[in-house]
């Protein structure tokens, strides 16, 4: 009986493996194809793709050659290549195998303390650099620390890891990632080669972001990409990031300067200028319908503060005085907005100064 019970079932079996095998290859093969960010498929994947960073890219390619490479201190707004530009220097130098064993990249969302850098980064430090690259090319003899946002870090941690960095300076080559340098304590300054990333130039950014919509057949018009790049600020991340958006909300339709200012969070001219002439009217009720009106549309203030700041600067329709009184309100409005203060009152109180300014006579 036991005999007659194992035979169908071991018979049984094999198509189920079978089965699991195929689902198995299906699974792997769906893995493959799996959809994965622009931002994250069109990063450069060597250093010559590296776009506008031309000191950083000349010094890099010459590591690349077989020169030493010194630490590095890499500082700059974000979206400008900072972290992309050492993984590709570091994908070249070491090839694929030997990328994951030579690379310990620590971001800002890992825990980086003072024991962190004790331990973790000093016990990889410490590792003898060895192995060749199986496609037999020269390898470098050391490894790389990427500290990414390394101005988060606490000031004991950045004491923590000059010790560090002068004592594995045979196998070791730290580089440092940030957007403020004046946070970088003076001493990790001083060991590193500091090279600054320039915010992307508007020809740049266009060039690219027409590349990646000629290879994801995006349909835009250059009108709309001149946009795009006004409106990310020399940020190409946040510019991919937005035409991604835009391409998914069109669903395959052109893509316009409209669909980009509500991707974006822009706030429309129009809107802007029905406020002006709000505070000229030297109605309050009125300004603040159209106070609680923008706050309801859910646009930001602080987006506010920021397009109004290049509104009235450029203008010429107002004096220098009044110029320099709503702007000095913008800058207190602003940080009041940092530091957590109610959007409507804030707005308010900025609307408010604005009527008392563009009403009276100068």
């Amino acid at each position: 009986m036991q005999a007659f019970l194992k035979g169908p079932a071991s018979i049984s079996t094999k198509p189920v493996a079978a089965k699991e095998k195929n689902a198995a290859g299906s699974s792997g093969e769906s893995k493959r194809t799996k959809p994965i960010p622009w931002v994250e498929k069109y990063r450069p994947k060597n250093v010559d793709e590296v776009a506008f960073q031309d000191e950083v890219v000349a010094v890099l390619k010459k590591s690349l050659e077989g020169a030493d490479l010194p630490n590095l201190l890499f500082y700059g707004p974000p979206g400008t290549g900072k972290t992309s530009t050492i993984l590709a220097a570091a994908r070249e130098l070491f090839g694929p195998d030997l990328f994951r064993q030579r690379v310990l990249e620590l971001n800002a969302s890992d825990e980086r303390g003072i024991q962190v850098i004790r331990e973790k980064v000093k016990a990889f430090a410490q590792l003898t650099a060895s192995g060749s690259r199986s496609d037999g090319k020269m390898c470098p003899p050391f490894k790389i620390v990427i500290l990414d946002e390394a101005d988060s870090m606490t000031s004991a941690a950045q004491a923590a890891l000059r010790r560090t960095m002068e004592k594995e300076s045979k196998t070791t080559r730290f580089c440092l990632i940030c957007n403020y340098i004046s946070r970088i304590i003076e001493p990790l300054t001083s060991r590193c080669s500091k090279f600054r990333f320039k915010p992307l130039s508007d020809s740049i950014q266009q060039q690219r972001l027409l590349d990646v919509s000629e290879k994801e057949h995006v349909k835009i018009s250059n009108e709309a990409v001149s946009y795009l790049v006004k409106v990310s600020e020399g940020d190409l991340r946040k510019a991919i990031t937005f035409l991604q958006s835009a391409t998914r909300l069109m669903g395959g339709k052109e893509i316009t300067e409209k669909i980009i200012t509500e991707i974006a969070g822009v706030i429309p001219k129009e809107t802007i200028d029905e406020l002006l002439l709000g505070c000229q009217s030297d109605s309050f009720e009125k300004l603040e319908t159209l106070a609680k009106n923008l706050i309801n549309e859910g646009f930001a203030v602080a987006q506010l503060v920021n397009q109004l700041h290049d509104t009235i600067v450029e203008s010429e329709d107002y004096s220098d005085k009044q110029k320099s009184a709503i702007v000095e309100k913008l800058a207190e409005v602003d940080k009041c907005l940092a530091d957590g203060a109610d959007e409507f009152l804030q707005l308010m109180s900025l609307c408010a100064l604005m009527m008392q300014q563009l009403t009276q006579n100068i």
